[in-house]
């Protein structure tokens, strides 16, 4: 898909989806208020996320990530075509619902379809970095943080995991893989 000199947006997966001919329904995970299209909304968590900020003609550097922070429904990964040197891929390509602690585990029908962030299953400042915890100084990674960390070391794991997690590049196109192949 082509988008717009400095276009900025996220992209997920939704699984478990079912839509009448009217486009309303809903989705085990990733849903948009039960509507086919989400219309610039975001997806209901958990949901694995890939987030990019496009630049321009005039300034063509790329920044990208795949993110954790709002959980995680199924494998993703983003990388260039070309770019040159130091363009990563960005990626969690485990099936992290596999490993998912039982706190986390959001289920339909008795299946593990998706695991939430310590923020999502908490809800407290302190796991979510908001608030007084709203700096890299006083939010730390959890413990679930890195879990998700060591088995998907290309994503986000919590809110200012940026150092290892956002990706810079030029070039100019990308390929957005969801559960691509081990």
């Amino acid at each position: 898909m082509d988008v717009p000199d400095k276009w900025s947006g996220r992209l997920w997966a939704r699984q478990g989806c079912r839509f009448d001919l009217n486009g309303k329904g809903s989705c085990d995970t990733g849903d948009c208020a039960g509507l086919l299209h989400c219309q610039g909304m975001g997806g209901v968590p958990p949901a694995t996320v890939v987030e990019m900020t496009l630049g321009s003609s005039v300034s063509p550097l790329h920044f990208y990530d795949v993110s954790l922070v709002d959980g995680f429904n199924l494998p993703i990964s983003m990388a260039p075509v070309g770019g040159g040197i130091g363009c990563g891929r960005a990626a969690c390509e485990v099936d992290l619902n596999i490993c998912c602690p039982s706190a986390l585990e959001v289920k339909v029908n008795g299946k593990v379809v998706g695991c939430k962030s310590a923020c999502l299953a908490m809800g407290s400042p302190k796991y979510c970095c908001t608030g007084e915890y709203a700096n890299p100084k006083t939010c730390k990674p959890t413990l679930f943080a890195h879990l998700f960390k060591a088995i998907c070391p290309k994503a986000y794991s919590y809110a200012f995991d940026d150092s290892s997690s956002l990706n810079k590049c030029r070039a100019s196109r990308y390929v957005i893989t969801f559960c691509p192949p081990k």
